[in-house]
């Protein structure tokens, strides 16, 4: 049984590690909790403890047909709700994902929403105090003159 243990499985140009359990493994892909991952083992039919190496090319098959078109999942499970460009529900992984957050904040800063103008002067976006943190980078208190040399 060891020997027919593959020791990476390609899901959605990710490499997943063959000995997690499938529940596990999925979540190495960008975009996908765990959440998401115990729906899709669910709604796949396979079980989530199911060592990944052993998966059968079926299942993997099940697997990516998941991951790239959930109508099966609930829609609150998606990370892309009413798209601004296509006003649909919709879940996205990997590249897709880090494109389409890259666009929204590249959007953002166009606009200059305030977020976008926050996101541009590299300061927290979500109402945080900047007094005490987020001074990473910037002149803070007071420095000592330097000696100069006799």
């Amino acid at each position: 049984m060891a020997e027919n243990i593959k020791h990476f499985v390609r899901i959605r140009n990710t490499d997943l590690e063959g000995k997690k359990p499938i529940l596990q493994a999925l979540t190495k892909i960008y975009g996908i909790s765990i959440i998401l991952s115990n729906a899709i083992c669910y709604k796949a039919n396979i079980p989530k403890n199911k060592i990944t190496g052993i998966l059968l090319p079926e299942e993997i098959k099940r697997i990516e047909e998941l991951i790239i078109n959930p109508v099966e999942l609930p829609y609150w499970l998606y990370n892309r709700r009413k798209d601004l460009d296509t006003g649909r529900d919709m879940h996205l992984t990997s590249a897709d994902l880090k494109l389409t957050l890259e666009f929204d904040l590249k959007r953002m800063k166009k606009i200059k929403s305030y977020r976008g103008v926050r996101h541009s002067q590299r300061q927290p976006v979500r109402g945080q105090r900047t007094r005490s943190h987020f001074r990473k980078g910037k002149s803070m208190g007071v420095s000592k003159a330097k000696k100069v040399g006799k």
